[in-house]
């Protein structure tokens, strides 16, 4: 059993079947990818792992508990964090401030500690956001605004945001989405020194090619919302249901 099991998953948008019959399993602390043409139900399918979409059937297990109808903040309160596209991040707010954020809730029009880490005082708080940075590269720039940042450390300032949060798992939707080559493999680098430190288990959905032969153990190919190859990536390189899934016809 994987930390993260995804069985029968269907969704339907009007007429359009986004996801078939969907099933995946991700082992703790290994990088799990999933790949797949465009509209193949890669997004859909990971916005149903973080709550944003309720599918018609089948079931999310994480470490034994369903995530279906929980609230975003409930998942990420049972150890799951995401990484978007476009970094998420407080653009008026430092980077040292966009790392302590995470860890308050807005109640009566003030920042308050969420439930979860109310034994915790702001200076504690504060200590291990500078360390984050500091595991990230980035403590040198703690007072700038984030607003001024490079794309590249736009990511590494969101990968913070979700390591304060110490996560289990962590999902990432193309995170080298719109980066020169040389972020690009600096975050590759970034993802293989958490991986390392952390007791951390990473699926990630991606589209370049060479992130994902550099960080994956396992990868699932979708096409058309179903679910064609899950394999090592020597055995994905080649295949022939691959080859048909993005070239259109078979190679063998």
């Amino acid at each position: 059993m994987g930390i993260l099991e995804v069985k029968g998953i269907n969704k339907r948008f009007g007429g359009l079947q986004a996801l078939g019959d969907v099933n995946l399993s991700v082992a703790e602390n290994t990088v799990h990818a999933i790949i797949g043409p465009n509209g193949a139900g890669k997004s859909t399918l990971l916005n149903v792992l973080v709550g944003k979409l309720i599918p018609d059937s089948g079931s999310v297990m994480f470490d034994g508990q369903s995530v279906l109808g929980r609230q975003p903040y409930e998942i990420n309160q049972m150890g799951i964090s995401r990484v978007f596209q476009t970094p998420e991040i407080f653009g008026d707010l430092t980077v040292i401030e966009n790392v302590m954020i995470p860890c308050f809730a807005k109640r009566d029009g003030a920042y308050r500690l969420h439930a979860w880490e109310n034994t915790r005082n702001e200076k504690a708080i504060q200590e291990q956001a500078e360390a984050i940075l500091a595991d990230v590269s980035m403590l040198d720039k703690r007072n700038m605004h984030a607003a001024s940042l490079s794309r590249g450390d736009k990511r590494r300032l969101e990968m913070a945001m979700c390591l304060v949060q110490e996560p289990r798992l962590l999902l990432l939707d193309e995170p080298t989405a719109g980066m020169a080559r040389a972020d690009t493999n600096n975050t590759i680098d970034l993802l293989k020194e958490i991986k390392e430190k952390r007791d951390i288990t990473m699926a990630i959905i991606e589209h370049d090619m060479h992130v994902v032969f550099s960080l994956a153990e396992r990868i699932t190919v979708l096409a058309q919302g179903t679910p064609l190859v899950e394999e090592t990536p020597e055995n994905i390189k080649g295949h022939p249901k691959v080859r048909e899934a993005y070239l259109g016809e078979a190679q063998v």
